[in-house]
Parts: structure tokens; C-alpha cells; sequence
């Protein structure tokens, strides 16, 4: 286990312990539960989608649905209809997930180069095929049809040996399971799919990959009482072998999400651009269209890193952590434009991570003058740092804010570069810093650029 994660896991329990309470059935209770510090302190966790969906690799992680599903897409039909035989099922796709290049090490590598503190992989999406040899899976899971390699096993023991924490995506729902469409059909007033197949599975994972994250999906369905959500998350909390550190999301029935939970997803791509009451996180996609890997896609439909550095920015203003998704091919390779775009926000994090990693929202989230500037803080008894991060350097070399007051023993300073920077006050608030004196082409970063503002007024 990496020092770093053990020291953030160890402290994660204090705070839990501490309090000495055994968790209720409710969302009351569980509502009240702290949130372990190092989800927090963390900000930034890589989401992996990968499954059989990865095998045609077209449209999305819903290519299932989006062919055999209520309402087809017509260009996915079509596909199917084009390059492949009448009779096909989307089962035979399982033989095909062959993952002959998956080496869970050389991911662990990537995603702690991204500057990331936690992953999240799917161990079952919305098609039931489970990345792990599943009891309750029997023939559709990653040992019994495609790699015959226990995925979730391999990546948990990888990702163990560097100082990221390893969490579990799962989606309670399935969308062709015939004992989830006979509970539909009764309207959700028998638990058959529950109590044999989502359950036990949830279980199964937390007591076998003991992950720090169990982040719920699959939920909008039905409600949290079929779902059994309350009294799983109970026992999470209070029994399960990670009860002192695990975190959950809000996605466990009709009417929960964005409500109840451990911290708020609210919706895919979640960035209100305002400061929140409650942490949340941000899950969103460096494909702009798709979570799974899509072999169609072109470069235009990836973010560039200024988008990609510019919604980390927004949303740890804002008071939340960023999720950030990639999709693996079919034979397990993590492609060159993930690699690329995660290797360079690793880069970037070296500069800039010290106003990243334990911030806090500062009293402005955006600039009252500079649209361009985004603000956090960070906080020791009397002393306070503000970061303010500048997408776009100034052409006129002078970076104006109007949120800081600044004293007379302020310093400014630009996280990579040594000296500190001359600057005025602009009247009661607000300064003026000048850039002149900075040689562009010693700038310690590409794309956004973060001035730390010590011993300021406000």
C-alpha cells in the first residue's frame, strides 16, 4: 500500500470512528454520516468504463440498448444489419471482448501519472456482464466468456500498489434480465432481481475488492425501497470490511439522486458553475459523446486539455471533485488520446496541484472582473492562501482581479516560476499584476496558469 493512501485512509477513519455511530435504514442517518477526508482532500479520480460494449465500440456504452432496446437508433441497427449475420446476438460479442493486451500495471502507471488520487472502474455496466467471475453472473462475467482473467482481481491489486484508491462503479439495473423485467412488469412490487442478482453482487464485490468507492448507477427506474438501498448502505457503513473509509454517491432510486448519499452526482457532466451546500462530483467524459471506447470517433470529439483543465478549474471552485472518463478498446489497451490527455494533466498537476489537492471554495468562485480567473483557498488557523487560476494569459501583460484586497504584505506569485510579482491596488478592492517581467517562454504550463495570493484581506 503507497504511504500517501495509507496516511489518507488512516485519517479517513479517525474522522469516521470518532463519532462512534451505528447507521440507520434511513436517509436521515446515513445522510449524517461525515464524508471520509480523503474523498475531499482528493479532487481528482479517473472513471473507466470497459465491458462488452467495448467490442463493437461504436455509437456508446449503450450500444445493446440502443439496438434490441425500446427505441432503436436506426444508424445502430443499420450497423448490425450491415456487418453482421442475421441471427447474431449481442452475447456472441462476449467471446470478443478478448482483452489480450489488458495489463493492469501499465494502467495503474497511466492513471497515477494523471495527477489523479482514485479510480473508479465499472465492474458491471447496464448490459450485466460482470468484469469480475461473478456468482450471480453465471456464464456472462469476464472469467467464464472473453479474457477468462478475473478484471476487477487484477486491477485492484495493480492500482494497490500505488498511492491511488480503488473504487467500484455498479448499475443496480439491467436492462434484458428477465427476473428485472418480470419486477418491472409488476410495477417494482416484487424484489426477485434484487434479492438474487444486484444484492448479492454488491456484497460479492465490497467483501472480495474491499473498493473505497461504490459508486451506484442504473437506479432511475424504480425506487430506493425496491432497490433495498438504504438498508445496503447501512451495512456499508456500519459492518462491511471498508465501513470506516468507503464513499457513495447519490444514484439509489427515484427521487435520491442529487438528494441523499455520501456526496452528489446529480446528473453526468455535472458542473453548476456555482459554489454547492453538499460536495459533489463531476463525472464527465474526454469523448464528449461516449463513456465506452468508440472506434468511429474523431479528434474533434475529444476535450482538448483547455477544456479539460478548464472544467477541473470550474468545478474545485465550485466545491467539487472531478471524475474523469476513459474507455478502453476491446483488447485492452488504454488508446494514445486518453494516455496523451491524462499524462499532460499529470503534468499540469505538478505545477499547479498545491491549489488543487485540500483546497476549499474561497468567498468568489469566479472573478468579479476576469471571466477567465476561477478561485480556491486553503486555510491554516490565521493564515489563508487564495489560487487564482488564469485560463487565458493577459495579451496586454497585465493580469487584472477584482475579488482580492489585497495588504501590505500580500504576495503574489505564479505557481513554476521563482520571483514574486510586482502589483497595485485597484481602489478598495481588487489588484493589477504585472506580467511583463515574465518570460513567456519560461511559463511553467500550456494551458492554464495559477497565481497563489498570500496574506490578503479577504
Amino acid at each position: 500500500m503507497g504511504a500517501l493512501r495509507l496516511a489518507a485512509l488512516c485519517l479517513a477513519a479517525l474522522t469516521t470512528l470518532s463519532q462512534g455511530v451505528t447507521y440507520q435504514p434511513n436517509w436521515a442517518s446515513i445522510d449524517s454520516r461525515p464524508l471520509p477526508a480523503w474523498y475531499d482532500q482528493s479532487k481528482l479520480g479517473i472513471f473507466v468504463h470497459w465491458g462488452v460494449f467495448s467490442v463493437p465500440s461504436i455509437s456508446s456504452e449503450w450500444f445493446w440498448e440502443r439496438w434490441q432496446g425500446e427505441k432503436p437508433d436506426p444508424k445502430v441497427v443499420q450497423f448490425m444489419k450491415d456487418n453482421y449475420r442475421p441471427d447474431f446476438t449481442y452475447g456472441d460479442f462476449g467471446k470478443e471482448f478478448t482483452a489480450e493486451f489488458f495489463d493492469a500495471d501499465q494502467w495503474a502507471k497511466i492513471f497515477e501519472a494523471s495527477g489523479a488520487k482514485y479510480i473508479v472502474f465499472v465492474s458491471k455496466h447496464h448490459e450485466g456482464y460482470t468484469n469480475w467471475p461473478s456468482k450471480y453472473s453465471f456464464n456472462w462475467n469476464s472469467m467464464d466468456v472473453g479474457p477468462n482473467r478475473d478484471i476487477v482481481g487484477e486491477l485492484a491489486t495493480a492500482v494497490r500498489k500505488t498511492d491511488l484508491i480503488f473504487g467500484l462503479y455498479h448499475s443496480l439495473f439491467e436492462w434484458f434480465h428477465p427476473l428485472y423485467l418480470q419486477d418491472k412488469a409488476n410495477n417494482f412490487t416484487t424484489q426477485d432481481f434484487v434479492a438474487r442478482k444486484t444484492m448479492p453482487e454488491l456484497f460479492e464485490i465490497v467483501n472480495k475488492y474491499k473498493p473505497e468507492v461504490i459508486w451506484s448507477d442504473g437506479d432511475w427506474e424504480a425506487p430506493d425501497v425496491y432497490w433495498n438501498s438504504t438498508n445496503f448502505i447501512a451495512w456499508l457503513y456500519n459492518e462491511s470490511p471498508v465501513k470506516d473509509t468507503v464513499v457513495t454517491n447519490d444514484r439509489w432510486g427515484i427521487g435520491v439522486t442529487c438528494h441523499h448519499g455520501g456526496y452528489l452526482t446529480c446528473m453526468d457532466r455535472y458542473n453548476p458553475g456555482v459554489k454547492q451546500n453538499r460536495k459533489f462530483e463531476n463525472a464527465m467524459t474526454i469523448d464528449k459523446a461516449s463513456w465506452g471506447f468508440r472506434r468511429n470517433a474523431y479528434l474533434e470529439d475529444y476535450l482538448t486539455m483547455d477544456e479539460l483543465i478548464k472544467t477541473l478549474i470550474v468545478t474545485v471552485s465550485c466545491g467539487g471533485n472531478l471524475l474523469v472518463n476513459v474507455g478502453p478498446t476491446k483488447y485492452g489497451m488504454i488508446a494514445p488520446i486518453y494516455e496523451e490527455r491524462l499524462r499532460d494533466l499529470g503534468q499540469w498537476m505538478q505545477v499547479n496541484g498545491d491549489g488543487i489537492y485540500g483546497s476549499h471554495p474561497w468567498t468568489y468562485q469566479n472573478d468579479t472582473k476576469n471571466p477567465d480567473v476561477w478561485y480556491t483557498m486553503k486555510a491554516d488557523g490565521s493564515s489563508k492562501d487564495v489560487y487564482a487560476f488564469v485560463l487565458k494569459w493577459p495579451t496586454n501583460d497585465v493580469l487584472t482581479l477584482g475579488a482580492p484586497v489585497p495588504t501590505s504584505t500580500t504576495k503574489v506569485t505564479l505557481m513554476g516560476y521563482q520571483a514574486p510579482l510586482t502589483f497595485t491596488k485597484t481602489g478598495s478592492q481588487g489588484v493589477s499584476v504585472q506580467l511583463s517581467e515574465v518570460q513567456y517562454a519560461l511559463l511553467p504550463c500550456e494551458w492554464a496558469w495559477t497565481f497563489k495570493l498570500t496574506n490578503i484581506a479577504n
